[in-house]
């Protein structure tokens, strides 16, 4: 059941609730259970962080493996790993960099394409069933929320964190 909040709120409590539904939003959507759900439905067998990758890849040019690091924000050895998974399953196929020749950039293949489609269309049904409710106003104003959200997080990912002020 959702907390609601007085509209005389102050900001730092409407925080604080932003803060705990994201926290529970992102725990509900990573949960092992739903992942192997989604894979089996999907007809795939690729871990949770495959995923992450593969979608990225699906939404990008061809890129190299550093830049998908960064971008993810985790270790190029995790990247390099998976990258090695969905190579082996035909998702991706690694290119020469045209900007370097001593580079590779990694480009999704026709597969790969094949398998984003079974997974985004194995979530919008999921979020068809949970937000069958919603008006398609809702559903638009949700939608145009969380692209501002995802925008203003991107714009101050390498924001400080620490809210006291600087000396």
């Amino acid at each position: 059941m959702p907390a609601e909040l007085p509209a005389t709120a102050p900001a730092s409590a409407t925080l604080t609730e932003i803060e705990r539904v994201l926290t529970r939003v992102a725990y509900l959507i990573g949960r092992s259970r739903r992942h192997e759900r989604l894979m089996a439905v999907a007809g795939l067998k690729l871990d949770r962080a495959a995923v992450a990758i593969l979608r990225h890849i699906a939404e990008s040019e061809p890129i190299r493996p550093g830049v998908l690091a960064v971008r993810l924000s985790v270790e190029a050895s995790h990247v390099t790993r998976q990258l090695r998974q969905l190579e082996r399953g035909g998702y991706v196929v690694r290119i020469a960099d045209p900007d370097d020749r001593r580079a590779q950039r990694v480009r999704i293949t026709d597969a790969g394409l094949a398998a984003v489609d079974r997974i985004r269309e194995v979530g919008r049904r999921g979020l068809e069933v949970a937000l069958a409710d919603w008006s398609d106003e809702d559903l638009r104003q949700l939608a145009a929320l969380f692209h501002r959200l995802v925008d203003d997080f991107d714009a101050h990912a390498e924001d400080r964190l620490d809210p006291s002020p600087a000396a």
